[in-house]
């Protein structure tokens, strides 16, 4: 008996095994910090003191490498439905852990842009669409629960990544920093991602949630089969759509939102040390509330929940043009932290709760793509405004009715009849 069964066994004796597989996977998105923005922040001063490389340059590679790895990520969905996303985060892993040691060796804007490329394809895409991936086919009841706890691990990463990237700067500079961050990554994915991760319940003789597992007739005919429409189907429904653009919308504008925070307090006429503390404050705010959106999620129809945390996205953007103060800043950067913990769980919720399990990795892949080509334009609109104008705060006002319009759409959400799905080629 291998010890991969032997670890199953025994601690699926003690509790439901979907437990287990959100410690892995929140492990695994905690993991993905190198290929993160709020990691890299920590070393555009340094990679430019080093290579002679300014600092917009530096922020333009970075953006246009994040809109080109978006593009690889339908493939990798389809990947998973076709292998699983174990093997895929195991592969996703091994090449992460190369791709932190080649970018610390990134000698001018090409290798770095390249670099960018992999770290974002890799940590920031790959591994995002992986651990969703996983929870979602291990709880259906839950599902908004188990998604919450899973993003502590980006929230977690948020916490730990940029300090230990300083440190690490300090101790070995920044190229050394990367070969550090390449393998910790290594020790800690690859040997829980082999021994414990495992696809689906079903072969397993379990059932999502921990429901009662199939019967010995049940084990006999084989696995219980999953329910879910293609990408092609899933594409010819409105739903699709209305949910594409309401994480578009947040996509791009959360991203603009944590690009210009500090700008946006300045112009206001407020202290830079004062606007970088309220990213702390957000954090806690998107901490403490994660748990309670899923709890939510699973007790009330989803599309209400959906759309309302749209009206907070415009309440984030019309609350930030009238900070004035520690007192505005802090009832701000708590609704935008709510705002966040929500928008973040809804990625890895709303594909499989109306699409189903079948074949979710391309659905999401192709979910993915669309956010990341919102995230990586999101910060033009302010910027253009701000350089036309001298100002953030019309363009923040105006900016809040997308999402708005996104909100009132969602209240039209109608999920798809799974039982009645066919099979047909992506």
């Amino acid at each position: 008996m291998s010890l991969r069964t032997v670890l199953f066994e025994r601690l699926q004796h003690r509790v439901f095994y979907g437990w287990v597989i959100l410690g892995v996977a929140t492990l695994v998105l905690f993991a993905s910090g190198p290929g993160q923005s709020h990691t890299f922040s920590v070393f555009v001063g340094p990679i430019s003191a080093d290579l002679g490389i300014s600092a917009t340059s530096i922020a333009s590679a970075y953006a246009f490498a994040t809109l080109v790895a978006a593009l690889g990520l339908p493939w990798m969905g389809r990947l998973v439905d076709r292998v699983g996303p174990r093997l895929m985060l195991i592969g996703v892993a091994a090449l992460l852990g190369v791709a932190c040691i080649g970018f610390g060796a990134a000698a001018g804007i090409l290798t770095l842009s390249l670099g960018f490329m992999a770290l974002r394809f890799l940590g920031q895409g790959s591994i995002m669409l992986g651990s969703t991936n996983l929870v979602a086919q291990w709880f259906s009841a839950r599902r908004g629960f188990a998604m919450s706890i899973l993003m502590l691990g980006f929230a977690g990463s948020i916490a730990v990544h940029p300090l230990l990237a300083q440190w690490l700067i300090g101790q070995v500079g920044w190229r050394g920093a990367w070969v550090w961050l390449g393998v910790m990554t290594w020790v800690l994915l690859l040997p829980v991602l082999w021994l414990v991760a495992h696809d689906k319940p079903e072969p397993l003789g379990l059932r999502p949630d921990g429901e009662k597992p199939e019967t010995a007739e049940e084990l006999a005919r084989g696995p219980r089969a999953l329910a879910g429409l293609t990408l092609a189907a899933a594409m010819r429904m409105p739903a699709f759509w209305i949910i594409a653009a309401g994480l578009f919308t947040p996509a791009m504008l959360i991203t603009s939102l944590f690009f210009f925070q500090v700008s946006v307090f300045e112009s206001h006429g407020l202290d830079r040390t004062l606007a970088a503390s309220m990213f702390g404050v957000s954090a806690l705010a998107m901490a403490l509330a994660m748990p309670a959106v899923g709890w939510v999620l699973d007790r009330s129809d989803p599309k209400y929940i959906f759309s309302a945390s749209l009206v907070l996205l415009a309440a984030s953007l019309t609350g930030i043009s009238l900070v004035v103060g520690p007192l505005t800043a802090t009832a701000y950067a708590i609704c935008f932290g709510v705002n966040t913990a929500a928008n973040m769980t809804f990625f890895g919720y709303m594909w499989a709760q109306y699409f189903g399990r079948r074949y979710l990795g391309s659905i999401q892949g192709a979910g993915q793509t669309i956010g990341v080509v919102g995230a990586s334009i999101g910060p033009l609109p302010l910027g253009i405004a701000f350089d036309r104008f001298g100002s953030y705060d019309g363009a923040l006002r105006l900016l809040a009715l997308l999402p708005l319009a996104c909100a009132a759409l969602a209240l039209f959400l109608k999920a798809p009849d799974l039982s009645a799905a066919r099979d047909e080629e992506t």
